[in-house]
């Protein structure tokens, strides 16, 4: 990976740090395995990716290299014929009002049962 952060033409890479030194840049690679962003319903990931940390007149950095995917976060619970079956026995209600309700409360099964209860 290496020194392809800040490339001067005909500056070896050398060089171009004992630039940056004399400017008062101070670059580190750091060992990163994946790096992620959070961006609302959204986060964007990079795995394996080259990470180097820039210092500059006393001003942090981070510059990010590498393939980024992007992941929703609007993350549908997993609700499974057994906890729709069970609310249903426990509260007389139909197939489709028990997922309904199973959904609203993400999926927890005592909270549904109570509130379909209450009705």
């Amino acid at each position: 990976m290496g020194d392809e952060g800040f490339m001067i033409p005909g500056m070896n890479s050398r060089q171009m740090k004992q630039a940056m030194k004399r400017m008062g840049v101070q670059q580190e690679d750091l060992p990163v395995n994946q790096v992620i962003f959070l961006l609302g319903d959204e986060k964007i990931v990079i795995d394996n990716p080259s990470v180097q940390k820039v210092n500059m007149m006393g001003q942090t950095s981070y510059q990010v290299t590498g393939e980024e995917r992007t992941e929703s976060l609007d993350v549908e619970p997993e609700i499974s014929e057994e906890d729709v079956q069970t609310v249903i026995d426990q509260t007389n209600v139909s197939k489709e009002e028990a997922l309904k309700a199973l959904e609203k409360n993400n999926g927890d099964l005592a909270q549904t049962i109570i509130e379909l209860s209450e009705e």
